[in-house]
């Protein structure tokens, strides 16, 4: 019989998929202590480096966490909670502060692999935002990583003919962040629409967020509205299933 896509990955990556995999199962809880190399090598019959390297695999994703001396464990991450509606709100970003710090309390946020770029509108950004033919958008593209595992990946768009020569064109769009100073321009959101869907990641947003297979991610399409309903920015956003609760708190 033929191998399979599986048969023919690396032994360490076999094996790093199979802890994960009863990590997520609730066989190893957060704080437990993963098989050593020794054991390992006898349960799988392999060789000291292909378990090392297995290990090394579920270190560099954050999944666990090695301790001198004591072995490595199934690191203790926390669910972040995205409070969708109080992190959108004026109050956040108008008064310089993150929309991310309604959510992340006083854990460790980065925000890396950030690039901003000019770029010609793809047709569904270009009708959403009701640009001119050839109209072209400021594009962001961003990766935040929390307490060192990846957890969402971002693109805004905005009009260039808005943006041109702010901060926003900038990786650093200063205190209160993008939504700050579209306010600054004169384009301040006043009205946000959130889309929510779910599908099976790509290879390429499964590696970036490091998942482990059998994990869908969140797809959060996000429009941001100035006065008299105009469309000044859209941000796709792709969150891992398993680093998140979304949490909608509002009057009845």
């Amino acid at each position: 019989m033929a191998n399979t896509d599986d048969d023919r990955r690396p032994k360490y990556q076999r094996i790093a998929d199979s802890l994960r995999e009863a990590i997520q199962s609730g066989e190893y809880g957060p704080g437990d202590r993963l098989p050593g190399e020794n054991e390992l090598m006898a349960a799988h019959g392999v060789a000291r480096m292909t378990a090392r390297q297995a290990l090394s695999v579920l270190r560099d994703e954050g999944v666990a966490e090695a301790r001198k001396g004591a072995g490595v464990f199934v690191r203790a991450f926390r669910p972040l909670r995205r409070r969708g509606i109080q992190r959108l709100s004026e109050q956040q970003w108008g008064s310089g502060r993150s929309i991310w710090s309604a959510d992340i309390e006083n854990r460790a946020l980065e925000v890396d692999q950030v690039t901003v770029s000019e770029e010609a509108a793809p047709d569904r950004i270009s009708a959403v935002l009701d640009l001119a033919e050839e109209e072209t958008v400021c594009v962001r593209r961003r990766r935040f990583v929390l307490e060192g595992k990846p957890v969402l990946l971002a693109t805004s768009y905005l009009p260039t003919s808005v943006v041109a020569g702010s901060a926003i064109t900038q990786e650093d769009t200063g205190p209160g962040g993008t939504y700050a100073r579209l306010a600054e321009l004169g384009y301040k959101p006043v009205h946000f629409r959130e889309e929510i869907r779910s599908r099976m990641p790509s290879k390429d947003e499964a590696a970036q967020l490091r998942m482990s297979s059998g994990t869908p991610v969140i797809l959060i399409c996000r429009t941001a509205f100035a006065d008299e309903g105009r469309p000044v920015e859209i941000n796709e956003m792709t969150l891992d299933a398993a680093s998140y609760i979304l949490e909608y708190d509002f009057d009845a």
